[in-house]
């Protein structure tokens, strides 16, 4: 992810995240990191956004 987002340096985070312009480089990072993320904590495949955030949280806490 952090590769993906170095390759446009001058670009915000707003720029970076639109969801109508977001670089597929991005976007196959942030996919590869949620697989990564159901592979060491869900024994299941978390098919949203939302699922990994509550996961995420729940672990946190």
């Amino acid at each position: 992810m952090l590769d993906a987002r170095a390759a446009h340096p001058n670009a915000s985070l707003a720029v970076l995240y639109d969801p109508l312009t977001m670089s597929p480089e991005l976007v196959k990072a942030h996919r590869k990191l949620d697989a990564a993320v159901d592979a060491a904590y869900s024994k299941r495949k978390l098919t949203s956004d939302s699922d990994h955030v509550v996961l995420l949280f729940e672990r946190y806490q």
